[in-house]
């Protein structure tokens, strides 16, 4: 790049997730030049419009042809994100591709390889710990040792599906990836990150449709278990987060380790206190309470300073293309239930 400010587009206006990264982006200091207007939901791009009035509508091969455009976010249906992924590459620009990053093994192959050609990074957006200030929190706790070494986490990925809202791809498995390639790559992330775990064995899987049988290739529960060389880890993952709840879902996070737990309760705090991030630690100390809501985020401005830099501050070189690689292989061997 030329630029002191990294300058940033957007392809790919297909799920909302790409409100949260173009504006946190712009928050951290990134200058937004502009966003392809092409999307398979109307709704994404008026809520975008709504959001981002002031930001230009471009060409995508425009975007793509821009030699002062450093850096490319996508949100687009997830089969179709690693082919933008290489393109952006393959024009000189680094890429922030929504979660799943990719949905096949072969995608993930074409996309790892690309990347290592051109040296360009490929960071993949698990909001479900960038987008969490109680994560920033519990990651500083696991550093200064307040639990010790973590030997096991579990995460709990309910989300409510708003079906009136979901457009045709959502429920095709080929599309989106399935379940477990699409929700649980969040709680594999987490559990590579806290543990400190470069890779593990998905040891079992299970995915099922309990009450959706009218779309055959949807799934609405699954599970997986993974063992890494010290570590273990157990993910659930569901579609039924009830109505009542003044959140899309209860996600929580517990990590366990040889000298205490951490408890995570990202976006509600069932029947108690009020907001979001609530983090509960237990050690030899005692029981503590921490309201982590106002913990800054560092995943946006570490981005902008590895693509200045050339660095993996914000995602460890290859971190992505595990967590996808355990993902996808937990889908294709998960038993149906």
């Amino acid at each position: 790049m030329t630029q002191d400010k990294v300058r940033f587009a957007a392809i790919g206006l297909d799920h909302r997730h790409i409100y949260d990264m173009v504006g946190g982006l712009i928050a951290a200091g990134g200058d937004c030049v502009g966003y392809c207007p092409a999307t398979s939901d109307p709704r994404v791009l008026a809520g975008f419009r709504e959001r981002f009035p002031a930001l230009a509508e471009r060409d995508r091969e425009a975007i793509f042809d821009d030699p002062t455009i450093d850096l490319i976010l996508c949100a687009a249906i997830p089969r179709d994100r690693a082919a933008i992924a290489i393109r952006a590459m393959q024009a000189g620009k680094d890429v922030m591709l929504d979660k799943p990053g990719v949905t096949t093994l072969d995608q993930l192959a074409a996309v790892e390889a690309v990347a290592g050609e051109t040296g360009r990074i490929v960071s993949i957006c698990f909001s479900e710990r960038f987008f969490v200030p109680a994560c920033e929190v519990a990651a500083r706790l696991v550093a200064d040792g307040a639990i010790g070494r973590v030997i096991q986490t579990v995460g709990l990925g309910p989300h409510r599906l708003n079906r009136a809202i979901r457009p045709g791809w959502f429920f095709d498995g080929a599309a989106c990836g399935g379940i477990l390639t699409d929700l649980a790559s969040h709680q594999i992330d987490q559990f590579l990150f806290f543990t400190g775990e470069t890779g593990a064995q998905i040891t079992a899987s299970s995915v099922a449709n309990r009450a959706f049988t009218d779309d055959p290739d949807f799934h609405d529960f699954g599970e997986i278990l993974l063992q890494g060389r010290g570590a273990s880890a157990y993910v659930r993952v569901d579609w039924f987060t009830p109505d009542g709840l003044p959140t899309w879902g209860d996600g929580r996070l517990f990590l366990l380790g040889t000298e205490g737990t951490i408890e995570l309760r990202k976006y509600v705090d069932v029947a108690g206190r009020p907001g979001t991030d609530h983090v509960l630690l237990t050690n030899r100390e005692g029981v503590r309470y921490i309201d982590a809501s106002g913990e800054k985020l560092t995943y946006f401005g570490r981005l902008l300073e590895d693509v200045r830099h050339r660095t993996h501050s914000a995602m460890p070189e290859g971190h992505g293309f595990t967590v996808q690689r355990l993902a996808l292989q937990a889908q294709a061997m998960a038993r149906r239930l």
